[in-house]
């Protein structure tokens, strides 16, 4: 059992990461939502092209950047430590990691174009998703960049230019799709592809911003990044890649069975699909908060790890699990509460916001357990296990939720509030054993 006092004491620098990077985490999420309704002023073809475009190029890329979350690892624990030598190590290694990322993550969004086209994809949609799609993949190196920057930057519990360089980019990408989808000021209409380059453009200054601020850092503290050699330490990259991989294949396990069941709802009907994408919406929105706090307790139970302050190590987790369920618990009571209020702030559809608010309510009930299986996913990171995260998630999703949400689905007849169901019952799994998981790791130290 954590003392009070203790969980007092640790609530405060919790907070000061948590809330920045919470932030971070919503205005990272408004710049898809700006992008789609921009997209829709375009038409139906450029916004089908769009949402597309987006399944297809976000989770892969996004997986590339989640190869860098062991940097939270070896970063925290060793500012914990006291040892800036090994976080610069680990920040070259990020970037030789990141340089080495890009590449293959493109490839990877290339090759699965033919795909599409040989799925059965209109054709009218693939000729605006291509060049879109090629556009996003010239910022991906700044995105890679970016993202081990700032697992660089907020393990040293430098959070604010993150948040800010988030945010900022979403205003430089609003003002860049004016320009470029629209055609003002004299730039050329390039409709959905210029939405691609404005995209691009915001990755590069996000990295810029973040690369100013260590070098400002750099500065500050005897410039011993410049001095150190930039050529690739083989064995610390395949440590981060480790670490990493088993984090991208969590991401990839989670976001493709939200992919699939968004499938399975568009083979029922419009009204279920609209209040599908609406809940989805919904638990997306409260879901940026918890992660936000997940990073935060990765870090902090890094740097206690690197102090070898073992009381550290479990005081810091237990108050980002508390935090995160202050926030999810809420939530949670705010969903089931008024639900039909919060479909409606989408739709007008009665159909739609009967079903809706039912989805709403469902999620409800795995509000608290969605905050848990993230946050003692960051805390277990701060540890260096990424493995008990990917297994629980790639069981909890695939084993149980799914299956069990098709057979509600289909021979039961539940519809989409069978998927929703389903999701339920895999993420109480899930939540549950990670709690349990993170109490048995911090209790063995």
């Amino acid at each position: 059992m954590i003392p009070l006092a203790d969980l007092r004491r640790e609530f405060r620098p919790m907070l000061r990461l948590a809330a920045p990077l919470a932030m971070a985490e919503l205005a990272w999420m408004s710049m898809g939502i700006v992008d789609t309704l921009m997209a829709g002023r375009l038409g139906a073809a450029a916004l089908g092209a769009g949402t597309l475009g987006s399944m297809v190029f976000y989770p892969i890329v996004i997986a590339g950047t989640g190869m860098l979350l062991g940097m939270d690892t070896l970063v925290s624990q060793a500012h914990g430590a006291n040892d800036p030598h090994e976080s610069r190590r680990s920040l070259i290694a990020g970037v030789w990691l990141g340089l080495l990322l890009a590449p293959l993550t493109a490839l990877v969004v290339l090759a699965l174009m033919p795909v599409l086209r040989a799925a059965g994809a209109n054709p009218h949609v693939m000729e605006l998703l291509i060049p879109y799609t090629r556009a996003l993949l010239w910022g991906v190196a700044c995105l890679m960049f970016f993202a081990a920057f700032r697992r660089y930057l907020q393990a040293l519990d430098i959070v604010q230019p993150v948040m800010f360089a988030i945010v900022s980019a979403n205003l430089i990408n609003v003002f860049g799709n004016w320009l470029l989808m629209y055609g003002h000021w004299g730039f050329p209409a390039m409709g959905l592809e210029g939405s691609g380059w404005s995209t691009s453009f915001s990755r590069v200054y996000m990295a810029l911003v973040l690369l100013a601020t260590i070098l400002r850092h750099e500065a500050e503290t005897g410039n011993l990044l410049h001095s150190m050699s930039w050529r690739p330490d083989w064995a610390r990259i395949r440590r981060l890649a480790g670490l990493g991989l088993p984090a991208a294949l969590q991401i990839l396990f989670e976001g493709g069975v939200f992919g699939l069941v968004t499938v399975l709802a568009a083979t029922l009907d419009e009204v279920s699909l609209a209040a599908h994408s609406i809940a989805v919406q919904v638990v997306s929105t409260t879901f940026m908060v918890p992660l936000g706090i997940s990073s935060a307790a990765a870090v902090r139970v890094g740097q206690a790890v690197g102090r070898k302050d073992l009381r550290g190590v479990a005081t810091a987790g237990w108050t980002a699990l508390l935090l995160s369920t202050l926030f999810m618990g809420s939530a949670g009571i705010a969903l089931a509460v008024a639900p039909r209020w919060i479909v409606r702030l989408f739709i007008a559809d009665s159909a739609v916001i009967a079903s809706g608010a039912l989805l709403v309510r469902i999620a409800a009930v795995f509000e608290l357990f969605d905050g848990f299986q993230i946050v003692a996913t960051g805390a277990l990171r701060g540890l260096g296990n990424t493995r008990t995260s990917m297994l629980t998630h790639l069981l909890g999703y695939w084993a149980l939720g799914l299956p069990v949400g098709y057979v509600l689905c289909y021979p039961f007849h539940w519809g989409v509030s069978g998927i929703w169901v389903g999701l339920t019952a895999a993420l109480l799994l899930i939540g549950t054993a990670l709690v349990l998981a993170w109490k048995r790791a911090a209790g063995a130290r």
